[in-house]
């Protein structure tokens, strides 16, 4: 699969991308250094008002759960260009943060390390 990626280099796979430490299978032959995608979101006052609703009867609110996947896909992408950049073939430790900056407004991090790795042989 292609992934949306500003670099210049080759796009990193999914299966390049872990929250463990190690890739099975390859070994980490450079450290190039901590990667991070950030994305601020804030809410429609239309969408808003149609998931307060919702928060009545319970249940999913499918409206900021897309909302909410947006974002972390956006930072997602966003650490992978950083770290295509940077030269990096794989990413390791990755993790996902979010911080309300003010009332509707969410930042979503992305962050791992960004390292080149060789299949073990």
């Amino acid at each position: 699969m292609a992934l949306a990626y500003h670099g210049q280099g080759a796009p990193i796979a999914h299966h390049m991308v872990t929250t463990a430490f190690e890739l099975p299978g390859f070994r980490v032959v450079r450290n190039v250094g901590l990667v991070r995608g950030v994305v601020v979101r804030s809410r429609s006052v239309v969408g808003n008002w149609v998931s307060g609703l919702q928060t009545i009867v319970g249940g999913n609110i499918p409206g900021w759960a897309a909302m909410c996947e947006q974002a972390r896909e956006d930072s997602y992408q966003t650490m992978l260009s950083h770290a295509v950049e940077l030269g990096a073939n794989a990413l390791i430790g990755v993790r996902y943060d979010a911080n309300d900056i003010r009332d509707g407004v969410t930042e979503v991090l992305a962050y791992g390390t960004a390292v080149v790795v060789e299949p073990i042989t």
